[in-house]
């Protein structure tokens, strides 16, 4: 029983982490559209940070903690490929984040960012949930 409550709270926060991973790159161009001491830089500067605290940072912290307490819990999930494969995904996707953080803190000084870039891998979060997803429910090895 024990093993399902934490699978619960961590697809619950896997889901939270998403959204935010989701979200906040948009934030971010959004804030690139306008100058700092603006309006509009300072409203997603503030709307980023919070996202950041209140979502981002305790999601990623628990879906990390949730994740290797599940394999604690019932070691024998790490007989099969899959679960390599989804670790070495969800590593990159943990890097993604990283890279937003550090790309949103740049941003909120006022330095320049490439928003192409930041477009492009505003797309890479939902890319790699759905492999990871399929490699969860499917384990195809």
């Amino acid at each position: 029983m024990l093993y399902l409550w934490v699978k619960s709270f961590h697809l619950i926060f896997v889901i939270a982490w998403m959204a935010g991973l989701l979200i906040l790159p948009r934030y971010k161009l959004h804030q690139l559209t306008s100058k700092p001491g603006e309006p509009l830089f300072e409203t997603m500067k503030s709307a980023s940070a919070k996202l950041r605290k209140i979502i981002l940072t305790p999601s990623i912290i628990l879906v990390w903690v949730l994740g290797i307490s599940l394999i604690v819990i019932n070691p024998a999930i790490m007989s099969g490929g899959w679960l390599h494969a989804k670790l070495l995904l969800v590593l990159l996707l943990s890097g993604l984040h990283g890279y937003f953080v550090a790309t949103g803190k740049k941003i909120d000084r006022g330095e320049d960012v490439p928003a192409k870039r930041l477009k492009m891998l505003n797309e890479m979060p939902f890319i790699l949930l759905i492999i990871i997803v399929i490699l969860v429910i499917v384990k195809p090895f």
